[in-house]
């Protein structure tokens, strides 16, 4: 048997098909920017210069020596290397030209000022560079903001991560946004962004786009996604959320007339948003809602003389519309809500108000491991998840349907009808309207009334604070606001209570003002929790 011939060991560097080849120019290393090169361009450019005797990094460290670029400027490259904390390495910035030059050469060739890149020179002495705290819950940050473009962009990121069942990466992005809209002036440079928290690589390329072009290509091509609008109009359905619409979506349903021609079986809740679609997907103006908290308040105070009623969520922060309407009710005499819910709810069905109810029990009063530590940030009050019949505006056309007397609401309209092509639960309960039936579509523009969604909670006196506080949101907000008081503070938060776990005991609050002073916070009011 002949022995294998040992191979001589040399620096060298293997292209993709496995050929060693030497490295004949040692002090120079070379890094190719995939950048607006592509991909492809960038690998076959990397095996032709290995096979000239050039070293080539595959990720850039700081052994590079000449950063070679196609289409890009000096600025772009230099920003480049800013994100990946290699902005101060004294490497050469080269247009692909050097080394189309050195490769034809079969050498480096001589870098001359037409190699390299232009660089527009900034005194950063001019340059404003932002400082924002880490949390948002340190932050003020108003409706109107510097950066609505850029926020914008990100939030729609985090959107489609969020209907992707990505919620790690989606409150990325979010956090990402809520910085860029505390910031006290627009962002016109990618240098006033230095050490910035919550701004990762990926949120700093969307925003240099934007800078740079106007927009963002992954912003603009997830628009387009026809996941992305199926994800979205499906899990705009009232009580439908992204796993159950992405199966959809694997069974071929990406729009509403799918899902109705579909035959699949809904629940209460989804039969009733599918039927309520177009009306639910309307802004709820400020107006509006005022008019359902005067109907509620009526409904509350008729069967609990003395209880409190609060508009909460993003009317609370001073929101001209929204999605939905929530309101936060109490009693000032502690256990005087118990059993107030299902009066209220009766009340309401009994005038012709609700379209839908579910309410759900107390979970709290049955619960054993206290209120600050719940299995989830969802809280356990008792509460109504409706759809109303909100009589519209228009005073002329609302006489020939009926009025809004302190009988309630006068109409012999029928608010449902039957939905033939989708099957109802085989034992549904039964819902607020005519046995549950939907409808395909009716023409809501010639009702008299439309469908909102409103959210009603009632909480007990002694957790009315930390209730406030919690349904005021904004969801962000209120999510940093415990990631402060757990990591920071050593406490837990929830919308029952505050927990101290140093200390082992709750700490009392009457105002979100109390609250803030436990957590060491400077106290910001509704208006400024827009983040």
């Amino acid at each position: 048997m002949v022995p294998l011939k040992r191979r001589k060991v040399v620096s060298s560097f293997a292209d993709t098909s496995g050929d060693e080849v030497p490295a004949k120019f040692p002090l120079v290393v070379l890094f190719l920017l995939e950048r607006k090169m592509g991909a492809s361009r960038r690998v076959f450019l990397c095996q032709l210069a290995r096979k000239k005797g050039f070293q080539v990094e595959d990720t850039f460290s700081e052994s590079v020596t000449h950063v070679i670029s196609e289409n890009n400027s000096g600025e772009e490259v230099r920003t480049w290397l800013d994100s990946h904390d290699r902005g101060q390495t004294p490497v050469h910035l080269l247009d692909i030209s050097w080394f189309t030059e050195s490769m034809k050469a079969g050498r480096p060739v001589q870098v001359l000022d037409r190699h390299k890149l232009q660089e527009q020179l900034v005194d950063e002495t001019e340059v404003e560079v932002f400082s924002v705290p880490s949390y948002a819950c340190q932050r003020r940050t108003t409706l109107d903001n510097h950066n609505t473009v850029l926020a914008h962009a990100l939030s729609l990121l985090a959107e489609n991560a969020e209907l992707e069942d990505e919620d790690g990466r989606g409150v990325a992005f979010r956090r990402a946004a809520a910085v860029l809209k505390a910031l006290p002036k627009p962002v016109t440079s990618m240098m006033q962004l230095r050490g910035l928290p919550c701004l990762g690589d990926h949120c700093l390329r969307v925003i240099k786009d934007i800078l740079e072009t106007g927009t963002s290509s992954e912003v603009e091509a997830t628009k387009q996604s026809e996941r992305y609008k199926a994800l979205k109009v499906l899990t705009g359905i009232f009580g439908v959320g992204a796993k159950t619409a992405a199966r959809w979506i694997r069974d071929g349903i990406h729009t509403l007339q799918q899902l109705r021609d579909s035959g699949h079986t809904l629940n209460r809740a989804q039969q009733a948003g599918l039927e309520h679609y177009e009306d639910l997907h309307q802004q709820v103006t400020k107006a509006e809602a005022d008019t359902i908290g005067e109907i509620v308040e009526r409904a509350v105070v008729s069967v609990l003389p003395g209880a409190q009623v609060v508009l909460t969520g993003g009317f609370r922060r001073g929101k001209l519309t929204g999605h939905d309407v929530d309101f936060l009710i109490t009693h000032p005499v502690e256990g005087r809500e118990e059993g107030l819910m299902p009066k209220v709810v009766s009340w309401l069905e009994s005038q012709g108000f609700l379209l839908y109810q579910k309410t759900t029990r107390n979970s709290y009063l049955e619960s054993n491991d206290g209120p600050a530590r719940p299995a989830s940030n969802i809280d356990r009050f008792e509460r109504c998840l409706s759809i109303f019949k909100l009589i519209k505006e228009d005073k002329h056309e609302t006489k020939q349907l009926g009025k809004l007397s302190e009988n309630g609401l006068e109409t012999p309209e029928d608010t449902c009808s039957s939905l033939t092509h989708v099957q109802t639960d085989p034992n549904p309960a039964t819902p607020s309207c005519a046995k549950g039936q939907i409808h395909s579509g009716e023409d809501t523009g010639h009702r008299l009334w439309r469908a909102v969604r409103v959210d009603l909670v009632v909480s007990p006196i002694s957790q009315f604070a930390f209730a406030l506080l919690g349904w005021t949101g904004s969801k962000l907000f209120e999510r940093e606001l415990r990631r402060w008081a757990g990591y920071e503070k050593a406490m837990s938060l929830s919308s029952h209570a505050l927990y101290d776990n140093n200390q082992s005991r709750y700490l009392r609050a009457t105002s979100e003002e109390e609250i803030f002073a436990h957590l060491g916070l400077e106290y910001i009011p509704p208006s400024e929790r827009n983040a």
